[in-house]
């Protein structure tokens, strides 16, 4: 889960293509099962990724974290039990 940060929306949206290439890459892998916003990113945003090893992956090169653009993130492991 990301929580919104400060950042005003002119500077989110120029990192935003830095941003979705790795989400792309992440996807094309099969690491991401699914992504996106609250609200229009008001209310942050989350993302359901096969592993915590690919979500502190993704965490680690993200453009909106690495430019702290994020104001907090929480990891946390979920069991999918529809699927196992």
């Amino acid at each position: 889960f990301y929580e919104p940060g400060s950042a005003s929306m002119e500077t989110i949206l120029s990192v935003y293509p830095r941003h979705k290439v790795l989400v792309d890459a992440f996807t094309a892998k099969g690491d991401i099962l699914g992504i996106g916003t609250f609200d229009g990113g008001r209310n942050g945003s989350m993302g359901i990724f096969r592993s915590r090893e690919a979500a502190e992956s993704f965490l680690k090169q993200d453009p909106f974290m690495l430019e702290g653009l994020v104001g907090k993130v929480v990891v946390k492991d979920w069991n999918d039990t529809l699927l196992g």
